[in-house]
């Protein structure tokens, strides 16, 4: 599932080519069971400009000046892409906004997980989601205020949205596995030492992703992400990649160097 480093790419994609261009109107692909905005809500934006772009933890936001904005949710596997009206058309795509001049901006959702939504106000949307802090953006006071206090495992705050906004599986795990931690460490026993080597590893490395436009194949060899399998040898360490569920949810650690407390 897209995380923080996938929507900000796709925020930038929409800052350098969907801005200062009039909508002109919007088709939409096969959208059963999708969540879109309805004709009327459509028709709110036809004449006007997007003028600036937001994210929010895995949220995506593109506003006009005066007027509403769009959310965009990446679901499972969505993807946006600016294109010019005559490039060919990519496979699943379930919205598009005509601008005049020629260019398109298309939403493609394989999976038809993704949404979009017409909303008035980025931050009253924030606040009824009940989002924690951007995880990019967080300062060390604010996190250890809000990790380091909670009773839960350590990859399950990692995981809470009301708690932290923006981090997935993947960059939990990477985190945990660079600072040896093990995932079912409560984090109220982390030392503060600890939770101060979480936090400068979770700016690193969302930076780190953003930096390479969420490509994962420019990052370092070292990195867990190459290595997420079951069996799979420990690049930090002599120990084997382990899989175990988490409050739910599938963690891959070293038990060999990820420890608790």
């Amino acid at each position: 599932m897209p995380e923080l480093p996938e929507a900000e790419a796709a925020r930038a994609r929409l800052d350098a080519g969907a801005l200062h261009r009039t909508i002109e109107g919007f088709s939409l692909g096969e959208v059963s069971h999708m969540d879109l905005p309805d004709k009327d809500a459509r028709a709110r934006l036809i004449g006007t400009q997007f003028s600036t772009t937001r994210r929010h933890g895995k949220y995506i936001f593109i506003g006009t000046m005066d007027g509403p904005w769009l959310h965009i949710h990446l679901g499972m596997s969505g993807s946006l892409r600016v294109m010019a009206a005559e490039d060919e058309l990519p496979t699943y795509v379930r919205f598009t906004v005509a601008f005049e001049g020629g260019q398109r901006l298309h939403f493609r959702d394989p999976r038809k997980f993704g949404h979009i939504e017409v909303i008035e106000d980025v931050d009253d949307f924030i606040e009824a989601k009940h989002l924690g802090p951007d995880a990019l953006t967080i300062g060390d006071n604010a996190f250890a205020e809000i990790i380091g206090k909670t009773k839960s495992a350590i990859k399950s705050a990692l995981l809470s949205q009301r708690k932290l906004a923006g981090i997935g599986n993947l960059w939990s795990d990477e985190a945990l596995y660079r600072t040896g931690i093990d995932p079912e460490t409560r984090a109220d026993r982390l030392s503060s030492a600890q939770v101060r080597k979480l936090h400068g590893a979770v700016r690193d490395i969302l930076q780190a992703v953003v930096d390479t436009g969420a490509t994962y194949s420019k990052l370092p060899d070292d990195w867990l992400i190459h290595h997420r399998k079951d069996g799979d040898a420990c690049t930090r360490c002599d120990g084997t990649i382990t899989k175990k569920k988490v409050g739910g949810r599938t963690a891959y650690h070293c038990p060999e160097h990820q420890t608790g407390t």
